[in-house]
C-alpha cells in the first residue's frame, strides 16, 4: 500500500461518516447495522434521513402531537395538522429548512391535536389530506369537540374547523423519484381513520396515535382488539425508525411494544371478566400493579388505565363502570 492511500481512504471514511451523522442516521459499521439517530428532543427538529425531519411536540405544555415533513422535489409534505399553535410553531422551522411551499398536511386521524390546525395549513397554501374515516369521524362529532376545546384553548377560537379534503380509501402515494410517502390505512386502531405514513426507502413510518411512546393512549374513538391486528399491519412494513404520534422516536420495538401492551392489558381484564361492573373498576389498581411490573410496556401505565381497562370490558361483552362516589 502506498503512503498516501490510507489518509486518503480514511478522509473519505470520515466524510461519509460525517455526511451520515447530518442526516441524522448513524451507521455503526463493526456490527453491520444501522440505527436511528439519538433520541427526539421536545420542539427540536431531528433530521432522520435526506429531506426527513421529525419534531416531537411539547404535550405537556401545549397538547401538541409530533409532525413529521418531507422535501420533496417541487413541494413539502407535513405529517399531522397539530393544533393550531402546533401548526403555527412548525411553520417557521419548515422555512428554515426549505423555501418550497407546503402543499399538503397529512392528518393521521380526526382528534384536534392531529387536525385541529388544518385551517393554519390552508392559509398557508397547504390542502389536508387523510383517510376517509377522518372525515367520517368529523361528521359525527364535530362541531361539538371543536367548540368545546375552543373554550379553554386561545388558538382554536382564534381560528375555525376545516376538515380534510383531499381523501383516500386504502392507500395514497407521493412520489418524484427521489422520495416516496405511501399513506396507507391499516384498519381500525385509536380511530376508525387512523393512517399510517410509510417512507420504504428510508425504512420509516410515521404512525399518529395508532402508536405512541408512553402512556398517551386514549381509547374512546377505537377498539383495542382490532387495534392489535391493526399493528400488525404496520409491523409488516418492516421499519426501522417509528416515529410515533406522541413520545419520543424509536425503532421497530416501538410498534412491538405498543402492541404487547394491549395484548397484555386484554390478558389482565379476560382474568376479571366474570366481575360486576363496580368490582372491575375495584381492581385496576390491582391490573396496574401487575403491567407495570412488566419492563417491555411499564412505560405505557399511566392515569388513563382506568378508561382503558373499562374498554376493553365492554369490548368483551361488559357494562360501563358506574359513575364512583
Amino acid at each position: 500500500m502506498k503512503p498516501e492511500i490510507f489518509p486518503a481512504r480514511f478522509a473519505y471514511f470520515l466524510a461519509t461518516l460525517l455526511a451520515m451523522l447530518t442526516a441524522g442516521v448513524v451507521a455503526q459499521v463493526l456490527y453491520g447495522t444501522t440505527l436511528s439517530a439519538a433520541e427526539s428532543q421536545v420542539n427540536k427538529v431531528q433530521q432522520l434521513a435526506h429531506d426527513v425531519y421529525f419534531h416531537e411536540g411539547d404535550i405537556q405544555g401545549h397538547g401538541h402531537c409530533n409532525n413529521g415533513w418531507v422535501v420533496f422535489e417541487d413541494y413539502v409534505l407535513v405529517i399531522d395538522g397539530n393544533f393550531p399553535s402546533g401548526a403555527n410553531e412548525i411553520i417557521p422551522k419548515i422555512r428554515a429548512i426549505s423555501n418550497k411551499p407546503i402543499r399538503f398536511a397529512f392528518d393521521t386521524h380526526h382528534h384536534g391535536d392531529h387536525a385541529y390546525g388544518n385551517q393554519v395549513w390552508a392559509d398557508n397554501g397547504a390542502v389536508a389530506v387523510a383517510h376517509t374515516g377522518v372525515l367520517e369521524e368529523m361528521k359525527k362529532y364535530e362541531p361539538g369537540r371543536w367548540n368545546d376545546a375552543a373554550k379553554s384553548r386561545p388558538d382554536v377560537a382564534a381560528s375555525k374547523l376545516k376538515p380534510p379534503t383531499l381523501l383516500f380509501p386504502d392507500k395514497l402515494i407521493f412520489d418524484d423519484g427521489k422520495h416516496r410517502v405511501e399513506l396507507i390505512h391499516f384498519g381500525v386502531a385509536h380511530t376508525h381513520g387512523d393512517g399510517f405514513a410509510w417512507l420504504p426507502k428510508e425504512k420509516i413510518v410515521f404512525t399518529g396515535d395508532a402508536c405512541v411512546n408512553g402512556a398517551y393512549n386514549y381509547v374512546a374513538d377505537g377498539n383495542i382488539e382490532q387495534w392489535i391486528k391493526t399493528l400488525d399491519g404496520a409491523r409488516k412494513l418492516g421499519a426501522t425508525t417509528v416515529c410515533p404520534g406522541h413520545g419520543p422516536i424509536g425503532t421497530s420495538t416501538v410498534l412491538d411494544d405498543q402492541q404487547v401492551y394491549f395484548t397484555e392489558l386484554r390478558k389482565q381484564v379476560k382474568l376479571h371478566l366474570a366481575k360486576t361492573p363496580e368490582a372491575m373498576r375495584d381492581a385496576v389498581d390491582g391490573i396496574k400493579a401487575t403491567l407495570q411490573k412488566q419492563e417491555q410496556i411499564a412505560r405505557y401505565v399511566g392515569d388513563g388505565l382506568g378508561a382503558q381497562v373499562e374498554k376493553v370490558y365492554v369490548e368483551m361483552g361488559g357494562k360501563a363502570f358506574p359513575t364512583a362516589k
